[in-house]
């Protein structure tokens, strides 16, 4: 469980639980943080994907089901103890859908609010654009200046090639994982009651959000916040997602 699960600030006695899924070629430094902005009704726990920190030493995931299976096999449990909702952010968004999409299907399960961070709907144009891109032939130098771009890279690594290159490569395995999710949409088919809700930065390119909506019998709701695609690391859109999000799940709990 620990080496799958970091849940920096421990709430056994919360109401929620808040499943966090960090992006394409990260870690859980940034989300499991985010435990100490919460009040003592939400636990946030962050996924830690292999290949990476304290998971250095195993493989990659190659595709999403393998993730899928093993965050659904380690946390199944917990998730039918109390009410849960998921935030992810990218590819992050990605792998939450998809695993609430088998804990629907499999286990009757859903959450009580699902957050897409920077998501495209996942049977949009939009997403099969993404999937197509040709990541996995990129350089590391390609890679690298990408994810500048994006604002991905902390300052203080700016310039450790070690690490940069570490970051190129679990971005690219990643990406990979993301190139074998294909999600197709029945036409009558709305696989969630829950409601969603999509943020993403005013400054990074559009995303093709709108189609989030017919995923769900409840309500979609979306919300632009300053900044580029890494705006949820500024301290201002911060502090709107903790409230926006502990509101949403509370009344979810109504």
């Amino acid at each position: 469980m620990e080496k799958l699960i970091v849940c920096v600030h421990k709430r056994p006695d919360a109401l929620f639980r808040l499943i966090c899924f960090p992006w394409a070629g990260g870690g859980t430094s940034q989300l499991a943080q985010w435990g100490k902005l919460f009040n003592d009704s939400i636990e946030v726990c962050c996924i830690r994907f292999p290949g990476r920190e304290t998971r250095l030493e195993e493989p990659f995931a190659k595709d999403m089901t393998s993730i899928v299976n093993e965050v659904t096999n380690v946390l199944l449990k917990e998730l039918k103890e109390k009410p849960f909702a998921f935030f992810g952010h990218s590819f992050g968004s990605y792998v939450s859908f998809a695993v609430a999409l088998h804990l629907k299907e499999k286990y009757g399960l859903e959450p009580v609010h699902l957050f897409i961070s920077e998501g495209h709907a996942p049977h949009s144009e939009g997403f099969r654009a993404l999937r197509s891109l040709p990541v996995s032939d990129a350089k590391d130098e390609e890679v690298i200046a990408r994810l500048q771009i994006l604002g991905g890279i902390p300052s203080e690594l700016q310039h450790n090639e070690d690490i940069l290159k570490q970051m190129a490569l679990t971005f690219r395995e990643d990406f990979g994982v993301l190139q074998t999710f294909l999600f197709e949409k029945a036409e009558m088919d709305i696989p969630f009651s829950c409601d969603i809700t999509c943020f993403y930065g005013s400054d990074d390119e559009v995303h093709d959000v709108q189609a989030w909506q017919e995923l769900t019998s409840g309500d979609t709701s979306f919300y632009e916040l300053p900044g580029g695609h890494f705006y949820l690391l500024e301290p201002s859109n911060q502090t709107f997602l903790m409230k926006h999000i502990t509101r949403c799940i509370e009344n979810a709990g109504l």
